[in-house]
Formats: structure tokens, sequence, C-alpha cells
């Protein structure tokens, strides 16, 4: 078992349970291995659980501002690739749309989750903006418009989860209205 093995691990019990299924002996059941595994790669459970934030903030964040930055289309188009690598971030084996909502869950009782979860929070937040600062907007226009795409994605998970909504299309139409005005 790798580092990563366990951390996604993790993730899945995170989801299913909440931060109080973060136990070294579930998981490593879930793994079919041995607690020593555990051990070979986190000196106690407190290690793994900041390795999976850091994992959340590099993947979930990091790495997608890096994908959609690269991406061609100028900033709209961007825009746009990064709702596909969010709703494709979703279906990446951390436990599936409610990691998000975990994690969020998890930030109103734990202060490393906090922390990591406001990092993340203002870090996409301003990518965001500044896109649509790109597209024209004025600072104030792009920091509402960031919100209100933000806090959409945020939503349409629970919808989602719930069989409510389809992610990809109502976060494409809200763009799209986000846009409309300079079109």
């Amino acid at each position: 078992m790798s580092k990563q093995d366990w951390i996604l691990a993790a993730f899945r019990a995170l989801t299913a349970e909440g931060p109080q299924g973060i136990r070294v002996e579930a998981i490593a059941r879930d793994l079919k291995v041995s607690k020593g595994s555990f051990y070979w790669h986190f000196r106690d459970v407190q290690a793994l659980k900041a390795g999976m934030l850091a994992h959340w903030s590099q993947a979930g964040t990091d790495e997608v501002i890096e994908s959609v930055s690269a991406k061609p289309g100028g900033a709209r188009g961007q825009l746009y690739a990064l709702i596909d690598a969010s709703v494709d971030f979703d279906s990446r084996n951390v436990g599936g749309v409610l990691a998000e909502t975990a994690i969020r869950d998890w930030a109103r009782s734990n202060e490393l989750a906090a922390k990591t979860l406001l990092q993340v929070e203002s870090a996409r937040l301003e990518f965001v903006c500044a896109l649509f600062e790109k597209v024209g907007f004025s600072p104030n226009e792009s920091r509402l418009r960031a919100d209100l795409l933000y806090g959409g994605l945020i939503g349409m998970a629970h919808l989602t989860h719930w069989k409510h909504a389809d992610i990809e299309e109502r976060l494409r139409a809200l763009l799209d209205m986000l846009l409309g005005e300079n079109s």
C-alpha cells in the first residue's frame, strides 16, 4: 500500500462516516491490509488527516488551477474548462461528490481542516475572480460573479448527489448567465 492508497481510503471513510470514520483499523480492513502498512507512512491518525488535507488542497486546487491556466481560449475558455475540471475532480477516487461537503463539515470542528478550507477557498475564489476580470468585468463585478459561480458549484454538488440536477449542465448555464452581460 502506498501513502496515496491510505489517503484515498481515508477520503472514502470521511465521506461515508465523517471525520470519526478516519480510523486506522477500519481503513486497514477496507484496504485488506494490516495496520503496519499505515505506520510505514504515517506516525498517527493526525498525520493521515494532515496528508488528506494537503492532498485535497494540491489535487483539488493547485493542480486544477495549473491545468486550467494552460488551456487555450482565453479567460472565457478557461472558465468553462474550470467547470469541466471541477466536475471531473468530483469523480476521482476521493469519496465522490461528497468529499467537498465532508471537508466543509469537518472544518466546523477541526482547526487544521478549517485553516486548509479557508486557504483553498481563498485561492479558488481569487483565481475565478481574476478570470472574470480578464473577461472584462470590474473587480467588484468579478468578485460577485466568482462568488456566485463558486457557490453554484458547492450547491450543485448537493443537488447532484441527490439526483436533482446535472452539475455540469447547470454550471455551464450559470456561467453563460454570468458572462451574458459581456457577450
